[in-house]
């Protein structure tokens, strides 16, 4: 994991508005299947991971990329990803930001913190929810190259290598924006 407090003040890139235009009438079952089967392989490589949530553990989140045509709902028990066109109204939080400023935080490569007061980050509803979340996630350490890799089985070293080249060209190896 990168020090976040490394990264360049920089913006990181956002989906092209023409790339996130074409996405939209694909279906969402196949990017829910492989992103829950990533949310399950955490869980069980993991199990204690939902435990720092607390109070929150039945906490909804709802994860908003802002430049794509799709979001999130994550609930810690039982583990579970939903991939939805719109948020759904009752989540508990709600948390806004371009997809790959959410893939640095996932991974620990960006200070959340400096995305708030930048307004890259938005968080809505309950905060002290969010930051358990932030905790458990910074606790696991995540690498999801390992994660998403380790599902397609004897093509998982070609997925590997792929993901980590699209995330170096996105946030750069060292938490950076690539010039």
């Amino acid at each position: 994991m990168n020090d976040p407090s490394a990264a360049s003040p920089g913006p990181l890139p956002t989906i092209p508005p023409l790339v996130a235009l074409a996405m939209r009438p694909l279906p969402l079952l196949p990017l829910q299947l492989v992103l829950g089967g990533v949310l399950q392989r955490i869980h069980r490589r993991n199990p204690a991971i939902f435990d720092r949530l607390g109070p929150h553990a039945r906490a909804r989140f709802g994860i908003r990329p802002i430049d794509l045509p799709f979001a999130f709902v994550v609930e810690a028990t039982p583990p579970r990803l939903s991939v939805v066109r719109d948020l759904p109204p009752g989540l508990d939080a709600r948390i806004s930001a371009s997809f790959v400023n959410l893939l640095a935080l996932l991974e620990g490569r960006v200070d959340g913190d400096a995305l708030m007061f930048s307004r890259e980050l938005v968080i809505e509803g309950d905060v002290e929810a969010v930051l358990a979340l932030r905790n458990a996630i910074d606790d696991a350490q995540l690498d999801l190259a390992t994660e998403v890799s380790s599902l397609f089985g004897p093509l998982g070293a070609p997925v590997r290598r792929a993901f980590e080249a699209a995330r170096g060209q996105l946030i750069g190896s060292s938490g950076q924006a690539s010039s």
